[in-house]
C-alpha cells in the first residue's frame, strides 16, 4: 500500500484507465514490488508469488474500468490480490477452511498481538512461512493482510468477503493457530517431536 501521507498517483490511474500504456507502466512500477511481497507471504513458493503477481496485474488491467476513484487504489489493488491468492490457496487445499467451525471453541481471552509479533521476530522467515503454510487459507490471508499489508479491519472484511465483526474472530483464531504452528516447529527443532 502507499506509505502513510503519500498520495496515490491519480494522474497515472486516470491515464491507465484511458488506455495510456506509459501510465500503466508507472502504476506497475509503483505497486508491483509491494504486491509481489504480499504474494510471497501469502503463497508457498517464490514461483507462485511471481506468477500470481503477473496474473493480478493482468486482472487489474482488465478491471481498471471498474475502479471507483472515490476509493483508495491501493486498497482496491490489495483486495484483488487477496482474492486471487485466496482462490489459489483454496484450490490447493480443497475445502479445509477451518473458519467454518463453531466460534464457541475460541478461547475467551484475547492474546496479546505483541507477543505474537515478538515470537515471529525470533523466527527465521522460513520458519514463519512454513507455519503460515499450515494455516487455512482464510486465516493465512487475514494475517498477511493485517500484519504484512497493514490493512484495516474494514479493508480485510472487504477483501475476504466477511462482515467486519467477523474479522476479529478470524484474526484471533489465526494468531492462535500460527502461535501453535510456531511452537510445534520449535519443539520439533529441539527434538521434542520426531
Amino acid at each position: 500500500m502507499s506509505a502513510p501521507g503519500k498520495t496515490e498517483p491519480a494522474e497515472a490511474i486516470a491515464g491507465a484507465q484511458a488506455g495510456n500504456a506509459e501510465a500503466w507502466g508507472e502504476l506497475y512500477q509503483e505497486y508491483a514490488p509491494a504486491i509481489f511481497r504480499f504474494c510471497r507471504r501469502a503463497l508457498p513458493t517464490r514461483e507462485d508469488a511471481e506468477d500470481a503477481t503477473m496474473e493480478i496485474f493482468l486482472k487489474i488491467r482488465g478491471k481498471l474500468g471498474q475502479y471507483d476513484p472515490g476509493r483508495s487504489f491501493s486498497a482496491w489493488l490489495y483486495k484483488v490480490a487477496a482474492n486471487h491468492c485466496w482462490d489459489l490457496l483454496r484450490r490447493r487445499k480443497g475445502r479445509q477452511d477451518k473458519e467454518t467451525e463453531d466460534a464457541s471453541a475460541l478461547p475467551l481471552e484475547h492474546p496479546d498481538p505483541s507477543q505474537l509479533e515478538r515470537l515471529i521476530e525470533q523466527r527465521t522467515g522460513q520458519e514463519v512461512r512454513r507455519a503460515l503454510d499450515q494455516l487455512a487459507p482464510r486465516a493465512r490471508m487475514a494475517l498477511v493482510l493485517r500484519y504484512y499489508s497493514d490493512m484495516s479491519y474494514d479493508e480485510i472484511a472487504d477483501a475476504l468477503g466477511v462482515r467486519r465483526a467477523f474479522v476479529g474472530v478470524v484474526l484471533l483464531r489465526a494468531r492462535h493457530e500460527l502461535r501453535q504452528a510456531l511452537g510445534q516447529a520449535s519443539a520439533a527443532a529441539a527434538g521434542g517431536n520426531p
